[in-house]
């Protein structure tokens, strides 16, 4: 990105406390950051880059305290990503689908839907950080994550984008927050102010050892079957590269030149692999867990 330190790599953290607090929204305002006419989300979207960069975002998300024993500790079950591993992809990439490129009533479908899985997601008494999925300010971290994320990968495959199309990318995906509890207000005002936002979030992440151990075994693919486990040492590794360096020290992982070489080398050729490809296929996973939430939706059946 040529002038704006949206997507600055991060160089420092400190202890986080797991504290929540109520963030009021204004329902009157407008759910959504407005977006510049013509952009198309779907120039940016990639399904082999998603899959690659997913398990480092979940990292980076989890880095906060309250995020990160929300998810662990859950009592939705059917949800888990340890017991249920399929099912928790399918309904995390949906969100990004319907987030992404779904009409605004679907939006608002899928949102009724996990807000009753969000719901229950509440921290006991009893736990050494107090959370709650439903809060606007964990929302915004994990939308900032997502969006930090894109970014991250449309720049390691392909280069940064001009100046407009950052900007027009950014309103976008404010989505990632608004399409649940996350005012439009809250999503910093331009890519700087993104910046400092993400500095000061930085800041605030604290991976503990029940939380590094938890995200360990997610990255070694531990909650798979069979051959799938194989890719174990491959999924560390891309996960690993994906990571700013002070979310790499949090989770205690080794990083060497020799690795950024290869990882950039990797990123390179997938990129020139990618730009090849018709976009329909660039787009094909998003577009058929659209589809497939659509489908569901008319037949009446459970969205996530």
């Amino acid at each position: 990105m040529t002038t704006s330190a949206a997507t600055s790599r991060p160089t420092r953290a400190t202890r986080a406390t797991g504290a929540i607090g109520a963030t009021r929204v204004d329902r009157a305002a407008p759910r959504d950051v407005p977006v510049p006419p013509g952009f198309t989300m779907r120039r940016h979207l990639s399904g082999i880059g998603a899959g690659l960069a997913g398990p480092a975002n979940v990292i980076m998300q989890l880095a906060r305290p309250g995020v990160g024993y929300g998810v662990m500790n859950s009592r939705v079950h059917d949800g888990s990503a340890m017991l249920h591993p399929v099912k928790r992809a399918r309904t995390t990439f949906t969100y990004i689908a319907v987030a992404m490129l779904g009409t605004e009533e679907e939006r608002t479908a899928y949102r009724r839907a996990v807000n009753g899985q969000h719901a229950q997601v509440v921290s006991t008494a009893e736990e050494p950080v107090q959370y709650r999925a439903m809060d606007p300010r964990l929302q915004t971290w994990v939308a900032a994550c997502l969006y930090y994320g894109t970014v991250d990968l449309i720049e390691r495959m392909h280069g940064p984008l001009s100046d407009a199309e950052a900007d027009a990318l950014y309103a976008h995906c404010a989505r990632f927050g608004t399409t649940l509890q996350m005012p439009a207000s809250a999503w910093p005002a331009d890519r700087t102010a993104f910046a400092a936002y993400w500095e000061e979030g930085v800041a605030e992440i604290s991976i503990d050892e029940p939380v590094r151990r938890y995200l360990m075994a997610l990255t070694s693919l531990e909650n798979l079957h069979g051959p799938l486990r194989r890719l174990g040492p491959f999924n560390l590794f891309v996960t690993t590269g994906f990571l700013p360096p002070v979310f790499r020290e949090a989770m205690g992982l080794p990083w060497s030149t020799a690795d950024q070489a290869r990882f950039d080398a990797l990123m390179a050729r997938l990129g020139r692999v990618e730009r090849r490809l018709p976009r329909a296929v660039k787009n094909l996973p998003f577009t058929a867990l659209l589809w497939d939430m659509r489908r569901r939706q008319r037949a009446g059946l459970p969205l996530v």
